[in-house]
């Protein structure tokens, strides 16, 4: 299979329409340049994968350092986005990477050629595809997921004085969506079974002021979303990482007051970044009204969240493989619980079927993880605990025992549809060499 670039490249095919002469010949000029350039400069190994991971403007060569994308430094510390410590081997196996064809290139070209570049009738398309994926009558296409969390709770009226439950197993961005709406987050700790938000802990943290609560299908397993309407307030279904599961025959984010999306290059699709609120129709209209700040009348607070036709173009292609992508993930989970599941100190996720679609492949372990993430990578493994850290640690707080302990031992394994038996299977034998090391 030809590399996802082939498409734009040789022939310069961007630069044969109807371009000023001037501009067609500076833009030429600079791209032969360039070309020299990357010529005789000094090259590293080819990162594998083509597109899944990018050398910073720090190490324009790169050498034999591998980065993973933003966001994922593998096992590694990292500082400022650069990792700290010994250089990954060349042929490590990633945590995280997107899967792009050459289809996904084709439709990303023809906007460009196109020349509608902004958000426009790509955007629009992708929305009426996306509803559905929700089990929602609507969909509107935001710039990024945590633009998506604010927009929803924008949407369900939350601000100053009020109070949203959200888990504090989970990405900082459900913290910060929630202060930029003026209100305070509460944090609840983790279901041991589910990993994310535990019914009974955000039951006790409730108090006249909630005005909704936040629930994170985590790592691509459905959370009982019932448990937390009885709640009596407005739940958000975070399906960022769960999109394509089902439970009790709905699709994640149909049951709640509004649902929300992620579309970041490691998700499960992609638009590079990107992000969707879903639910009733009037509900979608305000978050889409509030994404776009120009030419209105009154000033209500709005933003520029939009998402462009050129990453519509891209969610579109990968929208029609997501069920392919899934079945993959599935595959993936089930071959490991085949080689792991006899394993002494390590718990696999069961099969839950339709309930979990395997954004990550999560496993406990009975000892610490730094140890077993160094051994890791040393075998050529880039594995991660399942987040940065509980948000309660960054706030100095206490209180929250079943995060911590998911925490301290709860490793997340590669598992995306690139990823080929022969690697899951390496992956497999080094993390039983590592735990008997």
């Amino acid at each position: 299979m030809r590399v996802v670039g082939d498409a734009l490249r040789p022939e310069l095919p961007l630069l044969r329409g109807a371009v000023h002469a001037a501009l067609r010949a500076e833009l030429l000029h600079g791209h032969r340049r360039r070309a020299r350039h990357q010529a005789r400069g000094p090259r590293g190994a080819p990162l594998p994968g083509d597109e899944d991971e990018h050398r910073g403007p720090d190490d324009p060569g790169a050498g034999a350092l591998v980065r993973e994308l933003p966001g994922d430094p593998g096992a590694r510390q990292v500082r400022g986005s650069v990792p700290v410590g010994p250089a990954a081997p060349e042929s490590l196996i990633a945590h995280s990477r997107p899967t792009l064809d050459e289809d996904d290139a084709r439709a990303v070209a023809g906007v460009v050629r196109g020349g509608q570049l902004a958000q426009g009738p790509e955007v629009e398309a992708f929305e009426r595809e996306l509803a559905p994926r929700f089990g929602a009558p609507a969909a509107a296409a935001v710039s990024s997921g945590s633009a998506a969390l604010e927009l929803a709770l924008r949407a369900l009226d939350v601000g100053p004085g009020h109070e949203v439950i959200v888990p504090t197993f989970a990405c900082d961005a459900l913290w910060h969506a929630v202060v930029r709406c003026g209100a305070q987050p509460v944090l609840a700790d983790a279901d041991p079974e589910t990993l994310s938000l535990a019914p009974a802990d955000a039951a006790r943290r409730r108090t006249p002021r909630t005005r909704g609560v936040v629930v994170v299908h985590a790592f691509g397993l459905a959370a009982d979303v019932d448990a937390f309407l009885a709640l009596g307030v407005p739940v958000v279904e975070d399906c960022a990482q769960a999109l394509g599961a089902e439970a009790g025959g709905r699709p994640v984010g149909a049951r709640g007051a509004a649902a929300v999306g992620s579309f970041y290059a490691t998700k499960l699709l992609t638009t590079g970044e990107g992000g969707a609120v879903a639910g009733p129709a009037g509900r979608v209209a305000r978050a889409r009204d509030a994404r776009d700040y120009d030419e209105r009348e009154d000033l209500r607070p709005r933003f520029n969240y939009k998402m462009t036709d050129m990453q519509a173009a891209l969610g579109r292609a990968q929208l029609r493989r997501l069920d392919a992508f899934l079945a993959r993930r599935r595959a993936i989970a089930a071959r490991y619980r085949a080689a792991l599941g006899s394993l002494r100190g390590v718990a696999v996720p069961a099969d839950a079927g339709a309930r979990h679609v395997y954004h990550r492949f999560v496993v406990a372990l009975d000892r610490p993880l730094a140890p077993v993430l160094d051994r890791l990578e040393r075998r050529g493994v880039a594995a991660r605990r399942p987040v940065f850290r509980p948000i309660h640690r960054a706030l100095g707080l206490d209180g929250y025992p079943e995060a911590e302990r998911l925490w301290a031992r709860c490793l997340s394994l590669p598992c995306y549809p690139r990823l080929s038996d022969a690697e899951v299977d390496a992956v497999a034998a080094a993390l039983a060499e590592a735990l008997g090391a």
